[in-house]
């Protein structure tokens, strides 16, 4: 068996209906087992060891902010190398423009590196990324509380084309204000916790 560090990032976290629907996913465990999964807000240096191998590049930076400004849910997941392949091919390729169509990244993911899940690419990163944050938090239980969405809308598509329409320096301003109004109706954050999530995202397009 291998294992694989999942991490839902802060805009699976937090937006409501995009978690349950890859918490729906996750949970079907076929070919895999969940360890655990709970809340946990990482540190700086944590991140910063995490994506070593990105350090120098330009975002690494807004990187940092974006998994260390709201906690996130992490947890262990075990299976064969051929059921953690199947994973991340249902998953999709890093970059939301690149995801497969269909994939979970190309159905939920907004924009560039704001994909909605980490998970270990391969047997020897799993091993790597789970003695690391080992480390931090007990990766071998753990029982998040995850409320329902309920009614809470998912607004990607809608959201991909306010994000492409800042990248774009098009409309920039009406562009922000409409994509914080419909992250708003998808998230219980507020205060500082929504404008840290808006922040985040926002951030990722400099």
């Amino acid at each position: 068996m291998a294992s694989a560090l999942v991490i839902f990032k802060p805009d699976a976290a937090h937006r409501l209906a995009v978690r349950d629907a890859l918490w729906a996913w996750l949970r079907e465990e076929r070919g895999w087992k969940l360890s655990g999964l709970t809340w946990y807000r990482p540190p700086a240096e944590l991140i910063q060891s995490h994506y070593d191998f990105l350090q120098g590049r330009p975002f690494f930076p807004w990187l940092v902010d974006f998994m260390t400004a709201l906690p996130v849910l992490v947890g262990r997941v075990e299976a064969e190398p051929a059921g953690l392949d199947s994973m991340r091919y249902e998953l999709g390729e890093t970059r939301i423009a690149e995801s497969r169509p269909g994939s979970l990244r190309e159905r939920f993911g907004i924009w560039g590196g704001i994909n909605c899940l980490h998970l270990s690419d391969s047997p020897a990163s799993g091993d790597k990324e789970t003695q690391l944050w080992g480390r931090y938090l007990d990766l071998t239980h753990g029982s998040a509380t995850l409320e329902p969405a309920g009614e809470r809308p998912d607004h990607t598509f809608h959201l991909r084309s306010l994000f492409n329409q800042v990248a774009a320096r098009s409309h920039t301003e009406l562009a922000t204000q409409e994509a914080t109004k419909l992250l708003n109706a998808e998230t219980d954050l507020t205060g500082d916790g929504f404008g840290a999530l808006c922040r985040i995202l926002l951030g990722a397009i400099g």
